[in-house]
């Protein structure tokens, strides 16, 4: 190949680097075809370019990746793929980290440490360029920290990203980063991958390495564009006990006993979403599998729960206090985080004493026998991932709803997700539909605990029959 040739391929394949996802992004480094400060800049040229009109990337650790790039990186999976770590849950040593709140932000904390997720996401050879937007504490189905301010939909700016994931899911699906790391304590992962048009995935319980004082709900993970990107880093994130499981692409062993739900207990939902689903389980039935109108009877036990303490109740946000004080060494007071975290933190009086928690956990103990059982005689669930398209931010704006109003308004978002952080079960979300305007619509599949091969393996003949890798939002590098 002439000079000439080689530098214009060379420009051409920087140009298409915002298309690719990391594991075509880690192939250009290992084939020597790009060095791993060349994709870092170029992210950094991407951030700096389109995150004004997102504000999805808040703290900006440009130079520490330039640092760890002019070093020896070890040969790695992930050899300098640029990469976001989310700004609340797991941390690496050094970096700031606010967690979506005012007085960390203040203080200018920094992580004393790697937790075991950031330490390994190192070890992938990742580069972490910057840190997402978040909701504080991650406790919103929209990013819009009062903060940081509101991250914006790729798809359409005036429309929410999602939450808590939102920032994490906002730059991957605009081309910043090709993947970034994300959690799900409720459907944080879920709700924004369905609303940026990404992959979704949260592993089963205990799936991935995780930190200590890992609530029993949540899991942490990466959001990306593609299902070869989710499943390896399924394998390479994988704590101890978890097993890897078969190439992406590989047919289900037998024909599969598949059921469905469209109607949400919390509430109507978008003929979009419904029409995304009948979709969906239309093309499993042409695929062979046999499809039926069946679903946990459980998950409507909405009421019961909630009469039970066991739906979103305050003990959560009091352990989000709790670890504000530990972080900052010193009590807090409603000065130091957003109305909405000490309002419902201090909600119920004595009713969210330790024996209402006590009486919550057994009760959901037995929900989510109730809920699993289904999968005695089945094999996937299909729901739509929320009941609705992605919401104006307006309708989202902490500062202009009271907190209660703005639970509310955000308690529907979960009701296809939250139920399946309780029982452990993986769920993906995948972007196989759209509304008439163009906006992404997001549809489920939720199996057993530790069937994740399953999902990517029936994810991979939707993608073949519905192909997604072709759309692109409105804001892309």
């Amino acid at each position: 190949m002439t000079g000439g040739a080689a530098g214009g391929t060379l420009h051409r394949v920087r140009r298409e680097i915002a298309r690719l996802d990391a594991t075509a992004q880690a192939e250009l480094v290992r084939r020597g075809e790009l060095r791993p400060g060349e994709l870092v800049e170029a992210a950094i040229e991407r951030i700096e370019r389109v995150d004004a009109r997102l504000n999805a990337v808040v703290i900006r650790l440009f130079e520490e990746a330039r640092a760890c790039v002019a070093g020896q990186l070890p040969p790695a999976p992930f050899r300098g793929v640029p990469f976001l770590m989310k700004d609340v849950g797991a941390r690496q040593g050094d970096q700031p980290y606010y967690a979506g709140n005012r007085a960390l932000r203040d203080v200018g904390f920094r992580a004393a440490s790697d937790t075991p997720l950031g330490a390994r996401f190192r070890a992938l050879g990742l580069v972490t360029v910057g840190k997402s937007n978040t909701p504080e504490f991650g406790l919103q189905s929209t990013t819009q920290p009062l903060a940081f301010g509101p991250t914006r939909n790729p798809w359409d700016p005036a429309r929410s990203a999602g939450g808590s994931s939102g920032g994490a899911c906002a730059a991957v699906a605009a081309g910043l980063v090709p993947v970034a790391h994300a959690s799900d304590g409720g459907g944080s992962i879920r709700i924004p991958a369905a609303w940026c048009g990404l992959v979704g995935l949260k592993p089963s319980r205990g799936r991935i390495v995780a930190r200590p004082g890992l609530g029993p709900s949540e899991v942490e993970f990466v959001v990306a564009r593609s299902l070869r990107d989710t499943a390896r880093f399924l394998d390479l994130l994988g704590s101890e006990r978890a097993s890897a499981g078969p190439e992406v692409g590989s047919a289900p062993p037998r024909a599969l006993r598949v059921g469905f739900v469209t109607e949400s207990p919390m509430g109507s939902v978008h003929p979009a979403c419904k029409a995304a689903v009948a979709r969906t389980v239309s093309v499993l039935a042409s695929l062979g599998h046999a499809v039926e109108t069946s679903y946990p009877a459980a998950l409507f036990e909405v009421e019961e729960r909630s009469l039970h303490g066991a739906l979103l109740g305050p003990a959560h946000y009091r352990e989000c206090l709790a670890e504000l004080e530990m972080l900052l060494g010193r009590p807090v007071g409603p000065e130091d985080v957003e109305p909405y975290l000490w309002e419902l933190a201090h909600l119920g009086g004595e009713a969210a004493g330790r024996d209402a928690i006590r009486n919550a956990e057994r009760f959901l103990r037995g929900w989510a026998a109730r809920v699993e059982s289904w999968w005695r005689d089945h094999d996937l669930l299909v729901t739509p991932t929320l009941p609705e398209p992605p919401c104006p931010l307006e309708t989202l704006d902490p500062s202009r709803l009271a907190p209660l109003a703005l639970l509310e308004r955000m308690l529907p978002h979960m009701a296809f997700t939250e139920p399946f952080n309780v029982t452990g079960q993986p769920a993906l979300s995948l972007p196989l539909s759209e509304t008439d305007d163009g906006l992404p619509v997001g549809v489920q599949l939720v199996a057993a605990r530790g069937r994740e091969n399953l999902l990517l393996c029936v994810a991979a003949g939707l993608e073949a029959a519905m192909p997604w890798e072709g759309r692109r939002p409105t804001l892309h590098a």
